[in-house]
């Protein structure tokens, strides 16, 4: 799949999920209304913060495809991961912060006006609804797995396309909750507490802070610098191993430029009779090999060194004490 269509596919996914969220919202905010449910008032507060994450997220993809300029070389990509997390801040503090607040308030004062048949009803099309946005993300998901030879599971981790990894979790967190909704609602409606309705309005808030919190690091990590996968960090140091003329890889050093922008940099020990023609030869092949291989490569920078100079050796990078970058838990 070219960069192309995995943008034109994100921007898809997002513009799904964003007007499915915003007809939910509307929904949920009347179904509230009507019913006094705090957990369905909760809801409609998880889908408007929702819907406003997904435009947040459109802004991400939309100004972090801009091309690169005099002024920024390397282009806008990580302008993306700025947007994310302003999404993901978003969903932390108007989602999650009004659930937790109005679940408290509902336990301790509020009272049910007792009309609950419209607030399940919306709550089975919200369900619906929101199937159909998670089954479009689910297939990005495991069509980007299998072009980057991985599972489903490990690609969501370890993906450098946070809006996908964005509306994914957004989608599943917003059917859980529905299911939590329900039986807060359900519970409150079979017993006459407001207690259920309101530690549902809680959980839901829990739930939206989690997600948060995991979008957010994952966002933060990425405007730092962070290299691609182990995994790919190996096939593409083999990849330039298989150069003729490359004797050894001293230093392997990658970093996601955007979530379709990667940069590789590396200090190559070149065969001792190679000349200089040979090594822009072997410059040139080396591109040609890793773009080929991996289209989201963008810059390759290889610098010859000689092997043992000085008596140097080459630098080991870790994410963690003990840990080669990238490796997984």
């Amino acid at each position: 799949m070219a960069d192309a269509e995995v943008k034109t596919e994100s921007v898809g996914t997002v513009v799904v999920a964003g007007a499915a969220n915003l007809a939910i919202a509307i929904a949920k905010l009347v179904a509230g209304l009507l019913s006094g449910s705090a957990a369905m008032l909760s809801e409609a507060a998880h889908s408007v913060a929702d819907t406003t994450t997904e435009v947040l997220l459109y802004l991400a993809l939309r100004r972090g495809a801009r091309p690169a300029t005099a002024r920024h070389p390397f282009g806008y990509g990580k302008e993306s991961y700025v947007w994310a997390f302003l999404a993901a801040l978003f969903t932390f503090v108007a989602g999650a912060g009004f659930a937790i607040t109005h679940g408290v308030t509902t336990i301790l004062v509020h009272e049910h006006t007792g009309n609950y048949l419209t607030a399940y009803v919306v709550l089975a099309v919200s369900f619906a609804i929101e199937s159909v946005s998670l089954a479009r993300a689910v297939r990005q998901v495991r069509g980007e797995s299998r072009r980057w030879r991985t599972t489903p599971r490990r690609y969501l981790r370890l993906t450098a396309d946070t809006t996908v990894k964005a509306v994914f979790l957004e989608d599943s967190a917003a059917l859980i909750g529905l299911l939590i909704a329900a039986a807060g609602l359900t519970l409150s409606h079979l017993t006459g507490d407001e207690l259920y309705d309101g530690i549902a309005s809680i959980l839901i808030g829990v739930l939206l802070l989690v997600v948060a919190a995991v979008l957010a690091h994952s966002n933060i990590s990425l405007l730092v610098g962070r290299a691609v996968s182990e995994r790919t960090h190996q096939r593409i140091e083999r990849e330039l191993a298989a150069v003729p003329t490359v004797d050894r890889i001293d230093t392997l050093m990658t970093m996601f430029l955007g979530p379709a922008d990667i940069l590789v940099a590396a200090k190559v020990d070149f065969t001792d009779d190679a000349t200089g023609a040979d090594i822009e030869a072997a410059a040139d092949e080396a591109e040609r090999r890793l773009t080929a291989e991996f289209p989201e490569i963008a810059y390759v920078f290889l610098d010859p060194t000689r092997s043992g100079a000085g008596g140097r050796t080459a630098r080991t990078t870790q994410d963690e004490p003990g840990r080669p970058l990238g490796q997984e838990a």
